[in-house]
């Protein structure tokens, strides 16, 4: 686990090169702090900041190929390496170590742009190829691991996180504005653009290849449902149970202890209890809150119990909450609203302090149907059945039914993930100082919906969060809090093991009208007590909304509400109506204002405040 940056242009002095470079590995130490690496010829610059985890003495990046033409920096693990490796070897590569870093420069050579489709793991990578000028990289299938890029002329910029690119002199930092609606009514932009101008992520399961001025992206993987209906329900919790038993096997893969976060839920519970088969003196991990209500901790202390497995307890403060959020909106490169990042955050502080790797429970829900959500799907599928001029004709009798309403729209209209903050554009425009001419959220999720159109909705939908829900909001909230304090977190489920049982589900295995995850619980059960198996989901609860409502958070958020970056964005007016209104009970704000109050924090960081930031 690591932190790449690096560029390439038409010609430089290497001198100048490494010194920018480093700079820009500077930016991003917290990813990789046991060791650095650089490298400069007269066209490019490669960065790396290491967090050693494998081949602990051997594996320091850049590395190169023998003949030095060669030059690969990495970020992540490959799980299949030595398999990799063992084939590499019998075609007649020599390897100088044992780290899976060297697969790549080996693999590069003997499969060249097939390369990526053979990587089981988790992974971000950019090769230089000194011999044709050539820059090739890739993001694993999923998007666990980030990659970004920059283009202005003849200049390329590469980097694991965003905040990198300050500290090169060609690159020009400017607020993607146009987009800032899009934010405010889903949390994140789905695609690749970011909030920072011509900069753009790499999609998942994509490749790229940057020569002589050109870039070229390529698809090399895709995430496809093969629906099977030949297996019983053992059946199916066998195949699972299989798959994800080995994937936490290949996941525990590392020369430094692995720990397990721990919630309480199925997802958290039996990665923690196949990792406690394999590992002795497994050490779990739990986050709460003083107020029990809102608290994973009871939960989780059971789980423990049942597993026999120690955990640590963290319990965050409202003061904690909010006094982190500035930190955690720098690492995120853009802004989050999503209160889960905080306990999160707080979560690796304290697995850190033991463990340098954990595995997490992420990704369960949207390859097993775990949100309700999917089950909204099942009723609304149903609905279709009926006319669409009848469904039409209900929804304009029964405007204030939220599912007639829906139920008479087509499914990229419908899509919850798309007013995930407002109800509307409309409402969300009473707070933009601008009128914008962008396209309606809902539309921006029709491409994917309609490449998915031959699919039943619950599947559609589950299908789209894996292209757009999961890398832009789960993942890289995974990905940045972890690496705020240099902790490698790994997603078993996310595994092409585990994947290809899941694309083979039949819907009914997955969610139905009332239970969500029906072969994975099934499949839990084989390993865990039924209470365990079937215990609801409840997500990373977060007493915010009462918070706000006391005199200290209030103010803190009117003081914000009332700055400079709020008039220049916003309706200030309307925006301490809505503290207001929340306030006296008379709302239920909590997302709206958290929002708005996360943005104006982050373009404080990025666009007011000197940088980098004192944090």
């Amino acid at each position: 686990m690591c932190g790449i940056v690096g560029f390439t242009e038409t010609t430089h002095d290497p001198a100048a090169a490494r010194r920018t470079v480093q700079q820009m590995a500077n930016l991003i130490r917290h990813r990789g702090p046991d060791g650095e690496g650089l490298y400069a010829d007269d066209r490019a610059a490669l960065g790396h900041r290491r967090l050693s985890i494998i081949d602990l003495e051997g594996g320091g990046q850049p590395m190169f190929n023998e003949d030095g033409t060669l030059v690969v920096v990495f970020n992540g693990e490959i799980y299949n390496y030595p398999e990799l490796a063992r084939q590499l070897s019998a075609a007649g590569h020599t390897f100088a170590t044992h780290s899976d870093t060297e697969v790549l420069l080996h693999g590069w050579e003997q499969w060249g742009k097939a390369l990526p489709g053979k990587l089981r793991g988790m992974f971000a990578f950019v090769l230089w190829d000194r011999t044709t000028g050539t820059l090739f990289g890739a993001r694993d299938l999923f998007g666990i691991k980030p990659l970004y890029y920059y283009r202005k002329g003849e200049l390329f910029l590469f980097a694991s996180e965003i905040k990198a690119f300050l500290a090169h002199p060609g690159f020009e930092k400017r607020f993607n504005e146009d987009r800032l609606p899009d934010y405010l009514s889903m949390e994140y932009l789905p695609g690749d653009e970011t909030l920072f101008t011509g900069v753009y992520e790499l999609r998942p399961g994509f490749s790229f290849l940057w020569r002589e001025g050109r870039l070229s992206l390529e698809r090399y993987g895709k995430i496809r449902y093969r629906i099977r209906q030949d297996r019983s329900p053992a059946e199916w919790a066998e195949a699972i149970d299989k798959a994800f038993t080995g994937s936490v096997a290949a996941h525990r893969l590392a020369d430094v202890e692995v720990g397990c976060f721990l919630s309480g839920g199925v997802d958290s519970t039996l990665t923690a209890c196949k990792a406690a088969q394999q590992q002795e003196g497994l050490q779990c991990f739990s986050v709460g809150y003083a107020e029990q209500a809102y608290s994973e901790l009871p939960a989780a202390r059971e789980a423990a119990q049942a597993l026999g497995v120690p955990c640590t307890e963290t319990t965050v403060s409202a003061d904690q909450f909010f006094a982190a959020n500035r930190a955690i909106q720098w690492y995120l490169d853009e802004p989050m609203p999503n209160p889960a990042e905080v306990p999160l955050y707080f979560l690796c502080q304290s697995a850190r302090q033991r463990v340098k790797v954990v595995l997490s429970g992420e990704g369960a829900d949207e390859l097993f149907g775990g949100y309700p959500l999917y089950c909204q799907g099942v009723h609304m599928q149903a609905w279709q059945h009926l006319p669409r001029g009848l469904r039409r004709l209900l929804g304009r009798c029964a405007p204030g039914c939220g599912f007639l309403r829906r139920g008479a729209q087509s499914r990229w209209q419908r899509c919850a993930r798309a007013n995930y903050v407002f109800e509307s554009p409309e409402e969300r425009e009473r707070y933009l100082k601008r009128k914008f001419s962008s396209q309606t959220p809902a539309r921006r999720f029709k491409p994917y919906f309609d490449k998915v159109r031959g699919l039943d909705e619950a599947t559609a939908l589950q299908w789209v969060d894996l292209q757009t829900w999961l890398p832009r909001d789960i993942l890289r909230k995974a990905d940045r809090m972890s690496m705020a304090h240099s902790l490698e977190l790994r997603v078993p489920f996310l595994d092409r093991e585990v994947l290809a049982v899941a694309m083979e589900l039949p819907r009914t295995k997955r969610c139905t009208r009332r239970k969500t995850k029906v072969a994975l619980r099934a499949a839990a059960e084989r390993s865990l007590p039924p209470a365990l198996a079937g215990r609801k989901k409840r997500g990373f609860p977060v007493p915010l909304a009462q918070w706000l409502r006391q005199d200290t958070y209030y103010t803190m958020g009117r003081e914000k509400f009332v700055g400079p970056v709020a008039e220049r964005f916003f309706d200030t007016r309307e925006l301490c109506r809505l503290l207001d209104e929340h306030r006296e009970g008379k709302t239920q704000a909590m997302t709206k204002i958290w929002s708005f109050y996360c943005f104006i924090l982050w373009y404080e960081l990025y666009f007011v405040d000197p940088l980098p930031p004192r944090l």
